[in-house]
């Protein structure tokens, strides 16, 4: 079977101060249709550089190194003119980014940034965006969706925010999500509500996720297979069951030493 997704030996650096730095350095790896797959690591391994890259939204100073290659649903995103790139994304492609009030527009009401979506992949008819934005709000869990359809960012708890941007991520059932630290900035009770919302989805429409994260809890939780990226490498790729309790790589055996331990009362 071929891959959803086949990353090859991709590198990307960032120019700085006449200098460049090595970000993402060679790395490989496939995701199969439907799965769930992690991208774990702590912070400046590189993690989020692979995301943006896979979307091609990477920053004016990145570039992505000779040798690369991309295929997503056997095509190569290296190649693909800008224009057919926009089409792909949130349509066939989609990422929740870590900062929902950061990614959102702020002078625009979150119903109407759901409903951009389809507008821009080819919906006509505004109502009818609407109502596919108003419906998929109420899925992903935010109250009364079609009185907060006109709620602006600022005038949502951290949580809310973020299911809009599943609402966003998911609404024409994309073939893969990139979920960037999709739970870090909410609390803990919140955390499990989104992830569950996520998984649910998932299941639903058979979408393959690669979580983006340094919170190894969340991959018990959540994932099949485990890639781990230290310093722009993937130094172990693992079933999760596995990474837990047979990690090969020294730094595999740091981060689960680093895990927080719940200490029961004598």
């Amino acid at each position: 079977m071929t891959p959803l997704l086949s990353v090859e030996n991709l590198t990307v650096t960032y120019a700085r101060n006449d200098a460049e730095r090595m970000a993402v350095d060679s790395i490989s790896f496939a995701i199969e249709p439907g799965e769930i797959v992690a991208l774990v690591g702590e912070s400046g391994s590189g993690k989020t550089a692979t995301g943006l890259a896979i979307m091609g939204i990477l920053s004016a100073n990145a570039r992505v190194g000779p040798g690369s290659a991309i295929r997503f649903e056997g095509r190569d995103l290296l190649a693909t003119p800008e224009r057919e790139l926009r089409d792909i994304r949130g349509r066939r492609i989609s990422m929740v980014f870590q900062e929902p009030a950061a990614a959102l527009n702020p002078v625009m009401c979150v119903g109407d940034q759901v409903a951009e979506v389809a507008l821009v992949h080819g919906e006509r008819d505004k109502r009818a965006a609407r109502t596919k934005a108003i419906e998929m709000l109420g899925r992903v869990g935010l109250p009364d969706a079609d009185e907060r359809y006109r709620a602006y960012p600022h005038e949502l708890s951290g949580g809310m925010r973020q299911r809009v941007m599943l609402a966003i991520a998911l609404l024409l059932r994309p073939a893969l999500v990139i979920a960037d630290e999709p739970t870090s900035a909410l609390d803990v009770t919140v955390q499990a509500q989104v992830l569950a919302l996520l998984l649910d989805l998932q299941r639903e429409a058979q979408t393959a996720v690669l979580l983006i994260t340094h919170d190894l809890g969340v991959v018990a939780e959540t994932c099949a297979r485990a890639l781990v990226m230290r310093e722009g490498r993937i130094v172990e790729s693992a079933s999760v069951d596995d990474l837990f309790h047979a990690p090969a790589h020294e730094y595999t055996r740091e981060l689960l030493a680093a895990m927080p331990r719940i200490v029961r009362p004598a």
